[in-house]
């Protein structure tokens, strides 16, 4: 049964010491300088690898592990598949037991129902503005004149392709611009 640790920071300029220190009980330690939200964590990945049935995946924070509270609870469900305990020094959660099990899952439900209030807001936001009269999107990068004689010139029998470099257009936004009677034609762009 080892205690395996692992320890992050999120950039070079930072130091892994203060963890290190935390961690120094553990029989092996993985380290990483690497962005919480980068997917390629290789030590991670790693030490995930590595732990055994019975081992105990130690860290010093939650934040140092995982990137959100499902990237969390993934992490989580493999270690309980493969029975390796997880124990958080500064939140003081260890899953060897029921109460640290039952913690841990009281913690990961109020973030999970945190980010779901979050998106409603969001959503409560967004239609308020439309309400309000808001567009969302990209802006349109032609004008109404400028329209017109993409229009003009599409008619006089000029190329999509001619269309498309004079405009500073991609084909499809030629053929939005053109309406959709104008798709279906048939012609060497």
């Amino acid at each position: 049964m080892a205690r395996v640790g692992y320890a992050r920071v999120s950039s070079s300029g930072q130091s892994l010491d203060i963890q290190l220190h935390k961690l120094k009980h553990c029989d092996k330690i993985y380290q990483e300088t690497q962005s919480g939200t980068n997917q390629q964590r290789s030590q991670l990945a790693a030490c995930l690898e590595y732990v055994r049935d019975g081992d105990t995946l130690i860290v010093s924070r939650l934040d140092r592990l995982a990137r959100s509270t499902l990237h969390l609870c993934t992490i989580a469900d493999a270690l309980q598949r493969k029975h390796v305990a997880l124990q958080v020094l500064d939140q003081n959660i260890d899953t060897s037991d029921a109460t640290g099990r039952l913690l841990f899952n009281m913690l990961a439900a109020i973030a999970e129902f945190e980010t779901e209030l979050r998106s409603e807001r969001q959503l409560d936001g967004i239609n308020k503005a439309k309400e309000l009269g808001v567009r969302f999107g990209r802006s349109k990068r032609l004008s109404q004149e400028q329209i017109v004689e993409l229009r003009l010139q599409r008619k006089q029998g000029v190329l999509i392709k001619i269309l498309m470099k004079d405009f500073d257009l991609s084909k499809a936004s030629v053929y939005r611009y053109l309406g959709n009677s104008t798709s279906s034609l048939s012609e060497n762009s």
